[in-house]
């Protein structure tokens, strides 16, 4: 006979094949680690869109900043050149220079900050804030070649190549159907003023940039939900490792059992041994037995300190004749005491009087009354 193992036939090999949704525990360590379903094709296409909004109301505005700016260290240049006898020192350069840079850095700020806004609450709405350093952590893993040989040839690296292809498809469809009218105007340039040309030519880039950015959402967003599927999908499970992360979290059920077990024996054990204080036992006859013990300095109430069923009802009789406790039958109120009290609690109001005349036909036949 030849002995094999059907586990390694399994899909995923020892574990078997990942039927069951990911755990809450693993899905927090997986965030943890940064491993969340995000998209960056929605982030590029909200970026997109908000920056030939910007231009298309604010692009005349920068214009004019623009060249106020270069007007302004344009017109020292001739002043530096003569005191400098027609030459112009490196450091006066450089200072020229600084102050063109910072100039064109403020007139974009805004852009700028736009962008990184955009990225940073398309991000935290996509994923919550939880910032974690895991994925900058150095991992030799990634190193492997073989890894990144799989990698070139995985579903993921289709389903890029797919991406690429239909982005590049939506844009070209896009600035096709725009421009096939806009053609003529462009060709008659030359036929208007330089300050005309270029309003035409930025009407056009930025309506076209628009029409591009919102197209490109609607591939961004078919790509969250591909990215939400994936990752649920990657996060998934098999029905051993589902097991092994309830027996971290919650322990083995048989250690469980068997201190639930342990901890039964002590209880019955410790109810044994104060069962011989009892005043009475009150039976069904065959089904229950609640021992009853009352003590004033203890007190108010009776309290409840054995209570059984069937064989345990049987054992707490039997050590109750052993110790002449009285063991009375009264099948309600055994009953009763039995689904209401637990050992060690004291009896409620609405049965003391069904325990008092027990207890005082007790005390009766003992001579205590």
């Amino acid at each position: 006979m030849i002995q094999y193992n059907l586990q390694f036939f399994a899909k995923e090999g020892m574990g078997g094949e990942k039927t069951e949704p990911a755990t809450q525990k693993k899905l927090d360590d997986a965030r943890k680690k940064g491993q969340v379903a995000k998209s960056r094709e929605i982030t590029n296409g909200l970026e997109l869109l908000a920056l030939f909004l910007i231009l298309k109301f604010w692009v005349g505005h920068m214009g004019v900043q623009f060249l106020d700016v270069f007007n302004s260290v344009y017109s020292k240049i001739p002043e530096v050149t003569v005191y400098w006898q027609d030459t112009m020192p490196e450091r006066e350069a450089g200072i020229l220079f600084s102050q063109l840079l910072l100039g064109v850095l403020m007139i974009t700020a805004p852009i700028l900050l736009v962008g990184y806004l955009i990225a940073f609450v398309t991000d935290v709405a996509q994923v919550k804030w939880k910032p974690t350093l895991e994925p900058m952590k150095p991992k030799f893993s990634k190193l492997n070649p073989i890894s990144g040989f799989k990698k070139i040839f995985s579903v993921n690296a289709l389903v890029e190549l797919v991406k690429s292809i239909a982005k590049i498809l939506l844009i070209g469809y896009v600035c096709y159907s725009y421009l096939k009218d806009k053609w003529p105007i462009l060709f008659n340039l030359y036929d208007v003023t330089l300050m005309q040309a270029l309003g035409i030519v930025a009407d056009t880039v930025t309506d076209l940039g628009i029409r591009v950015a919102v197209f490109y959402m609607v591939l961004a967003f078919a790509d969250f939900a591909y990215q939400k599927f994936k990752f649920s999908n990657d996060m998934k499970m098999t029905k051993q490792e589902v097991k092994e992360e309830f027996k971290q979290q919650e322990g083995d059920p048989q250690v469980k059992g068997k201190i639930r077990q342990k901890m039964r024996e002590t209880s019955m054990k410790r109810m044994m041994q104060s069962l011989p204080q009892a005043d009475v036992v009150i039976t069904n006859p065959t089904h229950y037995a609640v021992a009853i013990k009352y003590d004033p300095q203890v007190a108010d109430a009776p309290l409840v300190i054995a209570k059984g069923e069937d064989y345990l009802a049987a054992r707490i009789k039997e050590v109750a004749k052993e110790n002449n406790i009285e063991i009375v039958e009264n099948k309600p109120l055994a009953r009763m005491l039995y689904a209401n009290v637990d050992i060690g609690q004291a009896v409620p109001p609405e049965l003391y009087q069904a325990v008092a005349e027990v207890l005082a036909f007790v005390y009766h036949l003992q001579g205590k009354v």
